[in-house]
């Protein structure tokens, strides 16, 4: 299942720390081999930018699957994938719920596209950058969104090793749920 024709990447939107203060800037912009994300990034009151699909109505059932396959030129990054599911509490705690994501941390090789495999056991539920300790399931037959970010901050709140503050660019050349 090619997830790119499912979602089709001219629908992405940046998201960057401006949400929290910060000033860093990107842009994604669909290619004819992927999508770029572009821009230039401060790391004094946020660190990062990102590219997220649309708000996918309805939710994609990835069950079948034991996760998704990412092919990306990232020189070197250290990259987050997050992918938000609709679960059967939002309609309790949606301020709760609306904010989680399921995070996996990945590297990308310095030169040429990376082809990284992420099952879905190694996603992380987190808020920002801290781990949700509550237990609860992913539930990767309700996957609504799907968000590539470059931080400063990596899994659980640590630094990033590979942060660079100034200018980006990475080619997310497509993204598969593989079996």
């Amino acid at each position: 299942m090619q997830i790119s024709s499912t979602i089709p990447f001219s629908d992405w939107t940046p998201l960057n720390d401006t949400i929290m203060g910060g000033a860093s800037q990107s842009n994604c912009e669909p290619l004819s081999n992927g999508l770029l994300l572009k821009g230039f990034l401060i790391e004094e009151n946020g660190g990062f930018v990102s590219c997220r699909s649309p708000v996918l109505e309805p939710p994609l059932d990835l069950s079948p699957f034991k996760g998704i396959e990412v092919k990306i030129d990232g020189y070197g990054r250290t990259l987050k994938f997050a992918i938000s599911c609709k679960t059967q509490f939002m309609n309790f705690m949606p301020d709760f719920y609306d904010r989680i994501k399921w995070v996996a941390e990945f590297k990308t090789q310095k030169n040429g596209t990376s082809i990284i495999r992420l099952p879905f056991e190694k996603f992380q539920p987190t808020i920002r950058t801290r781990p949700v300790t509550s237990n609860m399931d992913f539930r990767v037959n309700h996957v609504n969104q799907f968000q590539l970010l470059y931080s400063k901050f990596g899994m659980a709140g640590k630094a990033n090793e590979s942060f660079l503050q100034g200018p980006i660019q990475i080619l997310l050349r497509c993204l598969s749920a593989y079996i």
